[in-house]
């Protein structure tokens, strides 16, 4: 499920994440809706340096 349905895209799955969250939060998600959204979290790493990853950033959006 989630982004590895999607084929786990190289540089557009964080993109995906914030789409569907964004979709959340403006309450356009239809049967996914999570009833009363007003806070949204994502995270996202990539690439890798030994067994860490070598970017990670972190979104906090609100309604």
């Amino acid at each position: 499920g989630g982004l590895e349905c999607k084929g786990h895209p190289i540089g557009a799955t964080g993109l995906g994440q914030l789409h569907e969250l964004v979709t959340q939060l403006r309450g356009e998600a239809g049967a996914r809706q999570v009833s009363g959204a007003k806070v949204a979290l994502q995270e996202n790493g990539g690439g890798s340096i030994g067994y860490e990853e070598a970017v990670v950033t972190v979104n906090i959006l609100t309604r």
